[in-house]
């Protein structure tokens, strides 16, 4: 089995100011601070047609439930890599270094009438017997969490 997310945030930009911004490193590790990393690097190689985005980022886990703690830690290490074959579309790896399981999917932007939705489809699959559902649903959440947090960095970023 496995925890599908979808999630939309909608920017008053065209979808080439939106690819823009997220090819931008200043703008990754803006949304890295605004997501509460601890640490982070960011790494983007290519250009707004094709590119390259790889982010790795220390977060506290204080507001996991503790029946995942002892899984996770008091910190952890996401690598998220996006991999975008044009300005409008890309997979996405979202992994948890050293933990059983993957967050794999897509991100596609569409503009109408100058406004721009990214959506965010993932698959989360943990391999853990028995809690797997459960983690895979607090997974969901916090990254849920994490594209709001995107979202409201982004919106604000293009209101400059």
């Amino acid at each position: 089995m496995a925890t599908r997310l979808v999630h939309e945030m909608t920017y008053d930009a065209t979808a080439i100011e939106v690819a823009a911004m997220l090819t931008d490193p200043v703008f990754r590790e803006t949304v890295c601070r605004n997501q509460r990393a601890t640490s982070y690097a960011v790494e983007i190689e290519g250009n707004v047609d094709a590119k390259a985005v790889r982010i790795e980022m220390e977060q506290p886990t204080d507001k996991v439930p503790a029946f995942a703690k002892k899984f996770i830690g008091a910190t952890t290490t996401i690598v998220q890599t996006e991999t975008w074959s044009s300005p409008h579309a890309a997979t996405i790896t979202v992994g948890i270094p050293g933990k059983p399981g993957e967050i794999n999917g897509t991100v596609r932007l569409n503009e109408s009438d100058g406004v721009t939705t990214e959506t965010v489809e993932l698959e989360i699959k943990v391999k853990i017997p028995l809690v797997a559902g459960k983690i895979e649903e607090l997974l969901a959440k916090l990254l849920g969490s994490a594209l709001r947090a995107e979202e409201r960095t982004g919106k604000e970023w293009l209101s400059r």
